[in-house]
């Protein structure tokens, strides 16, 4: 009998023996990937950058995915089992081009790592006319996976992790507008709407690839501001957030808090490495991640607890509304209808 994750069925804790200072190499201590190979968009810089370096130092064979090939080659430049390609998430053509040359090399695909995305970006638009945040963080990374399913069905045990955030509980996917065309931009709400769509996304795609092997996880790095993420803040936006008040005075609460949460890159890589390859999570999948456990889940009081965490970094656990089954099946719907594509499996 398959199963799935809808509204948080497999959503509980398992004593996974880390926590949110557990690092990615720690992670995968003890772990051969000898002979495995992972894609990793963005993983050319960030978090997507300290994955590629724990994985290829495990023995996997690393295609980073990237928008910047040169730019990647130079920062790893030394790191053995490598490969480069170019991939622009907001731009269908250049994922099938890419899936197309990955499909060729007739490899099998042990793990997909959809990783790359912005945040908390102005309004901007693909050439389709698309919101932009939507595009890149999930619908980019929709196509992708459904363009590489063969690869992924005819490996053993092949796993898909798609990196979301806190932050997804800023906004569900609101179905009725979500590229914006209709409503004021709302740069906050928008990264939200496409996170709880990566959390959608895995819920529906595990139910549905699990008979072919494949299992799904979506997850929350931790929030660490050694990353680009965050270059689109202005002080506005700070106020917003409430790291300072109106006049210009640091809100020391909301920063002692902020400071509190903070990661190291290895830090924020490590539940996108435990993800990948832990046997802690053969037996599972669907399930949102963080600091390398399996998130809380509380429906009966998630009112509550959203309104006493109101902070950049979102708050811990994962929102009901991300893992409704009905939301999930419609937006897989959505997602074919606006990615023009039949991800049939």
């Amino acid at each position: 009998m398959k199963q799935s994750n809808y509204n948080g069925a497999l959503q509980k804790t398992i004593g996974s023996g880390f926590n949110a200072k557990s690092t990615a190499a720690e992670v995968i201590k003890g772990i051969d990937l000898t002979g495995k190979i992972a894609i990793v968009t963005g993983g050319d810089s960030g978090i997507g950058l300290e994955v590629t370096k724990t994985l290829t130092a495990a023995g996997a064979m690393v295609i980073v995915a990237t928008r910047n090939t040169e730019n990647a080659k130079k920062n790893l430049e030394g790191v053995s089992n490598v490969e480069f390609e170019t991939l622009e998430l907001a731009n269908p053509d250049s994922i099938n081009k890419f899936a197309e040359r990955f499909l060729a090399s007739n490899r099998s695909l042990n793990f997909l790592i959809n990783n790359a995305g912005v945040m908390w970006t102005p309004l901007s638009r693909d050439e389709r006319g698309y919101e932009s945040q939507f595009s890149i963080n999930h619908l980019g990374h929709f196509q992708l996976t459904a363009k590489l399913w063969e690869a992924l069905k005819k490996t053993e045990n092949a796993r898909v992790i798609n990196v979301s955030s806190s932050s997804h509980h800023f906004s569900p996917v609101l179905f009725d507008d979500v590229n914006y065309k209709k409503r004021e931009y709302n740069k906050f709400e928008a990264y939200g709407q496409s996170k709880t769509a990566t959390i959608l996304f895995t819920v529906e795609l595990d139910k549905r690839a699990q008979e072919f092997g494949v299992r799904a996880y979506a997850l929350h790095p931790g929030l660490s501001l050694d990353t680009k993420l965050s270059r689109h803040l202005g002080f506005e936006d700070m106020v917003t957030l409430g790291l300072y008040n109106a006049d210009g005075t640091l809100n020391e609460a909301a920063d002692k808090a902020m400071k509190e949460i903070q990661k190291t890159i290895p830090q924020v890589a490590a539940t996108t490495v435990w993800a990948a390859t832990s046997q802690q999570l053969q037996n599972t999948g669907g399930i949102y991640l963080e600091d390398v456990e399996i998130a809380q889940y509380d429906e009966a009081n998630y009112e509550n607890i959203a309104a006493a965490y109101k902070n950049p970094g979102g708050f811990g656990g994962v929102a009901p509304f991300a893992l409704k089954e009905e939301t999930a099946k419609k937006l897989w719907t959505l997602s074919e209808e606006l990615a023009q594509i039949k991800f049939d499996i």
